[in-house]
């Protein structure tokens, strides 16, 4: 009888409280669904703020080309909308940040919630500064503040930012988060402790494990340190990697030889995370048009102001002079990619943050990718670097030093081989006549001005047999020629369409 009884309320509490989550469920669906959205979210990014919204940690694994940042945005407003933060802080790598600031928060951010936005620099004067106390005044605006995640390997900038978490009831948010997947680095350190004092935190990248699963570690653990149940990074490793002792010159240590486990692992991650791939968006646009922002280093900037203001530069007693203004547009545009022409006729190399973030932006996508550059030289600069990092026969090339006996081979590897993930080549050579569907992602590493090879280019993955929708990526030097470059290729295709009858398209 007390069995009997004990089922019998059971049975009900449970039909009860099914009943009343699924309700929930259907209120926080329409809510969502109701919300003046400033930009019309898909399916799937409505999926991800169902999923997420009022939660107090979430990851968004979701590929580039999805629109994560949007989801984050929308995100951060629902929570502003009902009291629940008044600040935010976003953090990013360089190559991406400032676009947070110039076009993802001014495109999304819905028009109803008054922000006060500043972009953290290192350098700061009186101008600076004054922007940076706007995020302290007592007022009913969103604050946010959006720093690169190099800032917080400094004093100044964790010590700042540290601030702002304690003046706030604040949202934190890394993009990109594999940027904090190594234990040992300050930033992971720093964003780890800042996390503690946000009251809501998310993470967003589209590849979570880059090399290994034990990638994942550092960047739940700033969500929440018991979300993988484990509390130390060795025992983490201990339960998904094979381990072996390895001796070298009479040193023993631990390699990971392996992985094990990782159907559990994956279960663990669903509850707090959402993952979806390019494949999976039926309703993206066809093509999304991306940038990536790199910095001139210091000796690429001494080498690109004499160029620029002398038309003359030197560097490792080699000597560069133009006598035309073409010839020297083309030598500025050769420092910013990385390398320095001589008058000799020698190539040097200058040390750039271009490789690394392509290197970056790599590691983000999904997939196979095809890559253009526009002198042989970055060709071969990138076939090395991607050799490096990925294996070798990750990559076939295309430009002028192809061999004809080998370009259609090539194209054929790329087509169906799953090993070969890289095509790398110049659009010159390769910008006509060939099919690389097997890609939906493609990067300029550099561009000319002929619009004509950037046209023609961008159709090797628009053709018959292409199913998904592309993504094209920019790397563009900031406050250099690269910038004129694009502007002029703007304004070609801004005739071309004003002549065409036809709306201006969405383009770099």
């Amino acid at each position: 009888y007390v069995n009997c009884t004990f089922f019998f309320h059971k049975y009900f509490l449970d039909k009860r409280y099914n009943g009343h989550y699924i309700q929930c469920q259907e209120r926080k669906k329409k809510n969502i669904m109701n919300y003046k959205f400033k930009t019309k979210p898909y399916a799937h990014q409505l999926k991800a703020l169902e999923m997420s919204w009022n939660k107090e940690v979430f990851a968004y694994f979701m590929e580039m080309g999805t629109g994560k940042s949007k989801v984050l945005i929308d995100n951060i407003s629902m929570l502003y909308d009902r009291g629940k933060i008044n600040g935010a802080l976003i953090i990013a790598p360089k190559g991406v940040y400032k676009n947070w600031y110039d076009s993802e928060i001014p495109t999304h951010l819905v028009d109803h919630v008054q922000k006060k936005a500043v972009l953290w620099q290192s350098n700061i004067g009186k101008k600076q500064q004054d922007k940076l106390n706007i995020l302290f005044k007592s007022e009913v605006d969103l604050h946010i503040l959006i720093m690169n995640v190099e800032a917080l390997s400094t004093k100044k900038g964790v010590d700042f930012a540290s601030r702002f978490l304690n003046c706030h009831s604040a949202l934190m948010a890394i993009d990109e988060s594999t940027t904090i997947k190594n234990k040992e680095a300050k930033r992971t350190k720093s964003v780890l402790k800042l996390g503690k004092l946000a009251k809501y935190r998310r993470i967003l990248t589209g590849s979570p494990v880059t090399k290994s699963p034990i990638d994942l570690y550092t960047q739940c653990e700033f969500l929440d340190s018991w979300l993988l149940g484990h509390s130390s990074w060795y025992n983490f490793r201990a339960k998904y990697a094979i381990m072996r002792n390895m001796s070298v010159g009479g040193r023993t240590f631990q390699q990971i030889v392996g992985y094990k486990n990782l159907g559990e692992l994956s279960e663990i991650l669903k509850p707090f995370s959402y993952r979806v791939l390019k494949d999976d968006c039926l309703d993206l646009p066809k093509k999304t048009f991306m940038k990536r922002i790199v910095h001139l280093t210091a000796d690429q900037k001494k080498v690109y102001q004499q160029m620029k203001q002398m038309a003359l530069a030197e560097m490792n007693g080699k000597m560069i002079t133009t006598v035309t203004a073409l010839t020297q547009l083309m030598r500025l545009h050769q420092i910013t990619c990385g390398h320095f022409k001589a008058d000799d006729g020698t190539t040097q190399n200058i040390s750039n943050n271009r490789i690394d973030e392509l290197i970056d932006v790599l590691e983000e996508v999904e997939g196979k990718v095809v890559i253009w550059a526009h002198y042989q030289y970055d060709v071969a600069q990138i076939i090395k670097a991607i050799t490096e990092e990925f294996g070798e026969g990750c990559c076939v090339d295309y430009y002028g030093l192809t061999p004809q006996s080998e370009r259609q081979e090539n194209i054929k590897k790329f087509q169906e081989d799953d090993k070969i993930r890289f095509f790398v080549g110049t659009p010159a050579t390769g910008g006509y006549g060939i099919t690389l569907t097997a890609a939906s992602n493609m990067i300029y590493y550099s561009n000319g001005y002929d619009l004509e090879k950037r046209k023609q280019s961008e159709a090797r993955i628009d053709r018959i047999g292409q199913e998904k929708p592309m993504t094209y990526i920019d790397i563009l030097a900031e406050d250099t020629i690269d910038e004129r470059i694009v502007k002029a290729l703007r304004k070609k295709v801004n005739i071309a369409t004003e002549i065409m009858g036809e709306e201006l398209k969405d383009w770099i």
